[in-house]
């Protein structure tokens, strides 16, 4: 989709009520359904995270920001996700830590980016972290510069690929918690992507499709 296009339906995007659970569901594995339908889990100890849903144009098409995080970053690594991490004492609120992240992780400058709407926050049980998406814009193409420390590689998905049905697949994974699982994945470029990702990615989907 050309980037302008895509800029004319934000305002109906950020209008509009979010699929929250019913579209984390669809991506969720059976293990988690319970957890994500009735939110079953204790907020005392969670973490706080926020992550950044970054579309900007590449060749005038409209495209979204995803990593590959590298090997060595704990339970989640060589997953793929939105540039983020965990909320920290300076950070105002999560909307702040979502951009703070951003650029520690890819280089987007605060600045260049606008936030246009907070999503539905996905709980991750394995490392107990509570994550809060936020949809950003930023309006000129982007020179990545991820960090060495965190980021393996980038992808930079079309909207067309994140839109096509044909992209969702049923994947069997080793996750932390067991060796071997089949799970409703996105496969994108060659990745799958799964877990609390591919239930984010799921509701920007199915959000923006209802206003086109």
């Amino acid at each position: 989709m050309d980037f302008q296009v895509f800029l004319e339906y934000i305002p109906k995007i950020e209008k509009e009520t979010l699929p929250s659970v019913e579209a984390h569901i669809k991506m969720a594995s059976l293990e988690r359904l319970s957890t994500i339908i009735n939110k079953t889990y204790d907020r005392d100890g969670l973490r706080n995270a926020a992550v950044m849903m970054l579309f900007y144009p590449k060749n005038s098409e409209a495209h979204l920001a995803l990593i590959v995080r590298n090997a060595s970053i704990g339970i989640h690594s060589s997953q793929i996700a939105f540039p983020g991490g965990k909320e920290e004492p300076e950070d105002l609120n999560l909307e702040a830590t979502a951009l703070r992240e951003t650029f520690e992780e890819i280089g987007v400058l605060p600045e260049r980016i606008q936030v246009v709407k907070a999503f539905s926050e996905v709980y991750i049980p394995p490392s107990r972290f509570l994550v809060s998406p936020f949809l950003g814009i930023c309006q000129a193409e982007i020179v990545f510069n991820p960090s060495a420390d965190e980021v393996a590689a980038m992808i930079e998905l079309r909207l067309e690929d994140l839109l096509d049905d044909a992209n969702l697949v049923q994947a069997k994974i080793k996750a932390s918690y067991t060796d071997e699982i089949e799970v409703p994945a996105f496969k994108l470029q060659g990745h799958i992507v799964w877990g609390a990702t591919a239930m984010m990615l799921n509701e920007l989907k199915e959000t923006i499709k209802r206003v086109l």
